[in-house]
Parts: structure tokens; C-alpha cells; sequence
């Protein structure tokens, strides 16, 4: 067991290493001002992405993911299959922290209504490790916003929802069921979270078909095969208009 643990951190300090150099070599982060009547500036810097660059390393990357207030920033791929990057990092080698990828069913261009990224859950903040810092009350509401940045545009993201759910639970691991309507993946929310921002899920709801939707999966050790869930609705960067 304990060759094991020395293996496990050894692993996880690789995978650490491996994505720092990749923000070192695809990451330019910018200071950010806003210019509003309202001043509500956010206190973390913006991203440019070389996807150029992403590109070359990796053929199947799809984004970059940034939420600052859980040390989230990292790239997107999408592989052959669910387990493609399950235990391999964005180089194509071997990782126990694996990559965040995209569930395959969904469109690699995050046009669908519905959009399902997987990530472990890792010692030290490490990849998807403080997703379950949502299933405090205070920390879902004090924390709201990340983006999806991708090579032709950004997605403001407002989360409104953070779920424990079974690993088989096909309202979140069966993206095809939302192809044509949110309002049963609404529903299951309102019925189901631990915790909901219900001003946003009423402003999703007047949004209609334009809404789209993004979750973050990862395990929990709540039971068997337990699972958090975070829900954030997809908002087009009013930088890009």
C-alpha cells in the first residue's frame, strides 16, 4: 500500500508539472478592466489561449476551462471514447489525474444544449478536486462564474446548481436526452439539488431554445459510484459581439 501512495503521488506530481508547462507555453493571462456604469470588476485576470499551439500538441482539443475560484484552468480534449482520457494527460501519456475531457456523445464544438465535461477528483486542488466545495451553501453563492474559452469564441459561465448523483443517473450521463429541450434537465435540478440559484434558472428559462448548458462531473464518496455535479449556463461573452 504504501508503494502505492509514493506511485500515486509520484503520478500526480507528473501530471501537476506537465499541466503548468502547458500553461506556460498556451496561457497569456491579461489584466482585466471593466468599463460600466456599474463597476463590478472580477478580481482574476483574462486568458489568452494559443490554440495554435493547443493544437499542435494535441489534435483533440477542444477548449480551455477557467474557473478561478476552485484553481480550475486547464484544457479540454475529447477523446475516441469516455475512456480515452481517463488515465491519460493532453501529451498522450500515461496520467492517474488523466485529462478534462468531453463527454463523446457531445459536439466538439459545444454547440449542443447540453455539455458534459469529466474530471477526477485529485489531492491538492488538482484538476476537479474542490468541485465539492459547491455542496457548501456559502461557497455556491459567493462563487458563480468561470469560462469555457474556445478557439472562435468565450462563454461567460453562471453556475446555478451542484448535484450528488449516481454515476448512473441518465438526466447528467446521457447528453442526447436534452438535444431538444432543457426544461427536463430544469426540473430535475429544482428537484434534486443540493444547492440552486434559482434567479439564474428563472433567467435560463426566459432565455428559451438559445440556453445552453454545461456540467462538470467528478467522484464523490458519498456511496457507491457517487458523483458531483456542477451546473453552469453557458453565456456567450458579450467581449466577443
Amino acid at each position: 500500500t504504501g508503494g502505492m501512495s509514493l506511485y500515486s503521488y509520484l503520478s500526480e506530481q507528473k501530471a501537476k508539472n506537465e499541466y503548468d508547462t502547458i500553461r506556460q507555453e498556451a496561457v497569456v493571462e491579461e489584466s482585466r478592466v471593466e468599463e460600466t456604469e456599474e463597476v463590478q470588476v472580477k478580481n482574476y485576470p483574462d486568458l489568452q489561449i494559443d490554440f495554435a499551439n493547443l493544437k499542435k500538441t494535441n489534435p483533440d482539443f477542444r477548449g480551455w476551462l477557467y474557473f478561478p475560484a476552485l484553481d480550475i484552468s486547464y484544457p479540454v480534449v475529447q477523446g475516441e471514447d469516455n475512456f480515452t482520457y481517463v488515465n491519460t494527460d493532453v501529451y498522450g501519456d500515461f496520467s492517474l489525474a488523466g485529462s478534462i475531457f468531453l463527454d463523446v456523445n457531445c459536439d466538439k464544438n459545444f454547440t449542443d444544449p447540453y455539455s458534459l465535461l469529466y474530471g477526477h477528483h485529485m489531492e491538492e486542488s488538482k484538476m476537479f478536486g474542490d468541485l465539492d466545495l459547491y455542496k457548501d451553501a456559502e461557497f455556491f453563492a459567493e462563487n458563480t462564474t468561470g469560462e469555457l474559452i474556445l478557439p472562435d469564441r468565450t462563454y461567460d459561465l453562471q453556475t446555478f446548481a451542484c448535484l450528488l448523483v449516481p454515476s448512473s443517473e441518465s438526466a447528467i450521463f446521457q447528453p442526447q436526452r436534452w438535444d431538444s429541450d432543457l426544461q427536463g434537465l430544469y426540473t430535475f435540478a429544482q428537484e434534486n439539488a443540493l444547492n440552486l440559484n434559482t434567479e439564474t434558472l428563472a433567467a435560463m428559462k426566459a432565455a428559451g431554445d438559445d440556453a445552453q448548458v454545461l456540467a462538470l462531473s467528478t467522484c464523490s464518496t458519498e456511496f457507491t459510484d457517487a458523483r458531483t455535479i456542477l451546473l453552469a449556463w453557458m453565456i456567450p461573452s458579450a467581449s466577443d459581439s
